[in-house]
């Protein structure tokens, strides 16, 4: 089974973003779940929500307190939570941000993770390229499907058609690509997380 817990804050999508991977899984031939909890139920609040994928059925709901990956769409978060608390070595970690990691005063904590999974996508400034609105959920979803390789950016396209229609189901799969094509150059060169 593969775990996967996003952080973000209401109104960026972190409850979508769980929905739309595992409509991707599922899109694959594979089970998955996903479902959110929240603090308060506000814009700008935070919010966890956590996807399962595996290939027999998934029959309990707890939240996921080891993740296999953390996707984490407010970078700010970082420093008012303790996402970075339950990964281990092999987990993935995948950040909003134009930044590279090492200026997000985190290295400590992510100095225990293999490089090669750890990775900067900077979703809310191509979303505001693309969309016009800085909506971070499906350039990380992009961005998460070349970290991981758990999905396909064409199982993702489909997700997202499932979730949205016309030009807003366009331009999130542009965006979607985007990202993808940009962790995909980064991963196969080897180089340090940073932008993507």
């Amino acid at each position: 089974m593969f775990s996967v817990r996003f952080h973000g804050r209401g109104g960026q999508g972190v409850v979508t973003a769980a929905e739309m991977l595992s409509v991707a899984a599922f899109e694959m031939g594979r089970y998955a779940q996903a479902f959110p909890t929240f603090g308060s139920e506000r814009t700008g609040a935070p919010v966890v929500s956590f996807c399962r994928i595996d290939d027999q059925p998934i029959t309990f709901h707890e939240p996921i307190v080891e993740p296999d990956a953390l996707v984490v769409q407010d970078p700010t978060l970082l420093h008012q939570v303790p996402i970075l608390e339950d990964a281990g070595p092999s987990t993935y970690l995948l950040l909003n941000t134009a930044r590279p990691v090492t200026g997000l005063g985190i290295s400590s904590s992510v100095a225990r993770l293999r490089p090669e999974r750890v990775a900067t996508v900077a979703a809310t400034d191509l979303a505001r390229e693309i969309l016009g609105r800085p909506l971070p959920n499906t350039a990380l979803l992009g961005a998460f499907a070349a970290l991981t390789g758990l999905v396909s950016i064409d199982a993702l396209e489909t997700a997202i058609r499932a979730r949205f229609a016309g030009q807003v189901a366009a331009g999130n799969i542009a965006v979607a690509r985007r990202a993808y094509s940009g962790v995909t150059s980064r991963v196969t060169t080897g180089e340090e997380a940073g932008h993507a």
